[in-house]
């Protein structure tokens, strides 16, 4: 059977070849503006951040949903979930609590030692994030034979950046060479230089392992800062986007659809929303219309399997899409070479603009 790359009803490899969903499950997840709403923006946030108590953190609307179903008791045993985030070791305490509350247990949860890299003299490293997350995801990567990994991260700092340049040194597409440039380019400091190179000589060529990264747009950052990374990178404006591109790779259950869908509504977005953001993500190439047409069908299953009505997306949805199902457009190519070094100095150079007209960026 051949394989239309192309067709986002058929994940591919960036060769083309069909990608079938395996058992054992490996999420990666940020944690500020990905997970949680937080603000860093200034000293003032931070002050308040770290005073608040685990009943005052709250999470991205349906993001808590989304992880609970993906965690199904049935499927736990096959499934995983890391948490790697840049806030310092000292808020672990609030912030494990703050997850309990939410009904998640991570399997590893790593903070930023930025104290450490305060009292040492490491000033880039408590502000950079190449090296310390690119470190964290190697470390903490499953050395499973099938094993699908699905990233979530954001745009408030570099999550596609360093979770593509992970994901293709697993696939064997970036050699100790061309890390070793990325690094230096990213003025990665010395001892972590040492012990990423380390865990590429153990890891590279693993496999093609994440199927799927995605980006909360939190500051709404433009979809084409976005298209070097291929398809792989999934921007998303909402995480009803998120639970729909997961249930087309047959990566949610139908039962794990419902329930985002409903702490969406809980969260104030209604039917019309929701049906927009499956428009958005049609109009993009992400989302495959037939896809659509059978969330709507398990949607409708759903009054009589789980006794919840849910007529009114019902129709929304219907209403959104109905005149798109002859303007299918041919989803993003998977990228097989990404210009990392051209990525990262347009981004550079687009912080620095930034700084410029005085808006403040992490870099």
């Amino acid at each position: 059977m051949t394989t239309d790359p192309t067709d986002p009803s058929e994940p591919t490899s960036p060769e083309g070849q069909a990608l079938q969903p395996r058992r054992f499950m490996h999420l990666r997840w940020d944690l500020d503006k990905t997970y949680l709403r937080t603000e860093f923006d200034t000293v003032k946030d931070l002050i308040r951040t770290f005073r608040q108590k685990a009943e005052d953190k709250v999470a991205v609307a349906g993001a808590s949903a989304l992880l609970r179903a993906l965690l199904d008791p049935r499927e736990r045993s096959h499934r995983r979930v890391t948490f790697i985030s840049g806030s310092p070791r000292q808020m672990r305490k609030v912030l494990t609590a703050k997850l309990a509350l939410d009904g998640v247990e991570p399997d590893m949860f790593i903070l930023k030692p930025n104290l450490e890299n305060l009292l040492r003299g490491r000033f880039r490293a408590i502000r950079g994030q190449v090296g310390y997350k690119l470190k964290a995801l190697l470390l903490s990567h499953m050395a499973a034979e099938h094993v699908d990994e699905y990233l979530f991260g954001d745009d408030a700092e570099q999550d596609a950046f360093i979770y593509s340049v992970y994901a293709d040194i697993l696939a064997g597409r970036i050699d100790a060479v061309s890390l070793a440039a990325i690094l230096s380019t990213c003025k990665v400091y010395r001892g972590d230089v040492d012990e990423i190179m380390a865990y590429h000589r153990q890891l590279f060529g693993s496999g093609e392992v994440v199927r799927r990264i995605f980006i909360h747009l939190e500051r709404r950052s433009p979809l084409d800062r976005f298209a070097g990374y291929g398809a792989r990178v999934v921007a998303i404006y909402n995480y009803f986007q998120g639970a729909a591109v997961l249930f087309e790779a047959g990566a949610l259950e139908p039962r794990g659809l419902l329930a985002v869908t409903e702490a969406m509504e809980s969260d104030g977005y209604t039917p019309e929303r929701l049906a927009n953001s499956l428009q958005d993500l049609m109009r993009r190439g992400v989302l495959h219309f037939g896809t659509i047409e059978r969330m709507s069908r398990e949607l409708a299953a759903a009054e009589s399997t789980m006794g919840r009505p849910v007529p009114r997306f019902l129709h929304a949805f219907e209403d959104a899409i109905g005149s798109l199902e002859n303007l299918q457009r041919p989803g993003p190519r998977w990228e097989s070479e990404i210009n990392y070094l051209g990525i990262y100095h347009e981004a550079r150079f687009r912080r620095q603009q930034h700084r410029f007209l005085g808006i403040r960026l992490l870099d």
